[in-house]
């Protein structure tokens, strides 16, 4: 069976997929995993707030709107010194990639001056560098490009149908509109979202979908399981069934079968056992650390313990440049997204 790139799947499509008997789901997993990477290699990626907490927007799923009280401090942009700390740290335990977010709804350009040199200085450590900073401008993105970002992180989050329900503060065409900038730009994109806030099924094959479909695959993938943080909307939410969620794995895999797809967020709280299966399903990226943005994550210790029980290795950085294909004369869609932050 071969495993082509493909931009036209169905919502119908996806739905078969999550409704075929698990082993049989797990199977087509695999061979669209094999196809495309190697089965035993996971990236480690270290992810880092570089500012904290008083963002305007409305998520219903994160501790850092200012709407809603978490009781998470607010923190203003991190200085370089902290922040080549960290990345030097990040390194040292193992990770190829070093992500930095900051919870605004856009970025001031003086703000991205400061991001941009955060970029340079990371990249000179000899770190692949992704960054979230919420909706960028083509020119905001072009900055970034020439500062050497190799990836942006922006998450479609959910289905187009189901977006509403979650976020009203930021359209979903508003995102579609900064994935094309980055895109533009020759930045990679990381784009993925959350499941677990009360979806449904046909919402995740629609999401799913949607990102399947986008003009060139995501070049990561991060799958959230939510986290349920007390003083958000969603702090009652009821728990994805965990082989639901090691389903969407599975179909992630199959419909962008040669994306990095990141066993994201959630992860803290999941057994290995289920991660096991993750990894299995086509997952082949983790965040490395005890934290993400302002949530917990397994510490590097058990991550490494865990890999050495499933016998995986690190998956090396990809050596080519960002921007390879900028100024080429390719189109914009297909020159860059070859792989989530």
């Amino acid at each position: 069976m071969s495993h082509p790139i493909r931009h036209d799947w169905t919502r119908a499509e996806a739905e078969a997929l999550f409704a075929l008997p698990f082993a049989d789901l797990i199977h087509r997993a695999q061979l669209a995993h094999r196809a495309h990477h190697d089965p035993n290699a996971v990236q480690r990626s270290a992810l880092l707030s570089i500012k904290t907490g008083a963002c305007p927007e409305d998520c219903k799923y994160c501790p850092q709107s200012a709407r809603y009280d978490t009781g998470l401090p607010v923190e203003r942009l991190m200085p370089l010194d902290v922040v080549l700390e960290r990345a030097r740290a990040a390194k040292a335990a193992g990770a190829s990639r070093f992500c930095m977010g900051a919870a605004w709804r856009s970025p001031r350009d003086r703000d991205l001056d400061k991001v941009a040199e955060m970029v340079r200085a990371v990249r000179a450590l000899g770190l692949e560098t992704c960054a979230t900073l919420g909706m960028l401008t083509p020119a905001q993105a072009e900055r970034l490009a020439e500062a050497g970002l190799d990836y942006y992180n922006h998450n479609l989050d959910t289905s187009p149908e189901f977006y509403g329900e979650i976020i009203t503060t930021r359209s979903w065409d508003d995102r579609i509109g900064t994935l094309a900038a980055v895109r533009e730009a020759g930045i990679k994109v990381c784009c993925g979202g959350i499941v677990g806030m009360g979806e449904s099924r046909a919402d995740r094959a629609g999401f799913l979908v949607a990102l399947a479909n986008l003009p060139a695959h995501p070049d990561s993938v991060p799958i959230n399981r939510l986290v349920r943080v007390p003083g958000t909307p969603l702090a009652d939410a009821v728990e994805l069934d965990p082989f639901e969620f090691v389903r969407t794995i599975a179909v992630a895999r199959i419909l962008m079968p040669a994306s990095i797809v990141r066993l994201s967020a959630g992860r803290e709280a999941m057994s290995e056992e289920l991660q096991a299966l993750c990894f299995l399903a086509g997952a082949n990226s983790i965040f490395h650390g005890e934290r993400l943005l302002t949530t917990g994550n397994p510490d590097a210790d058990a991550d490494q313990r865990l890999f050495d029980k499933l016998g995986l290795t690190a998956l090396e950085p990809d050596p080519a440049p960002a921007r390879a294909a900028v100024g080429c004369g390719v189109a914009p869609a297909a020159a860059t997204e070859a792989r989530a932050g």
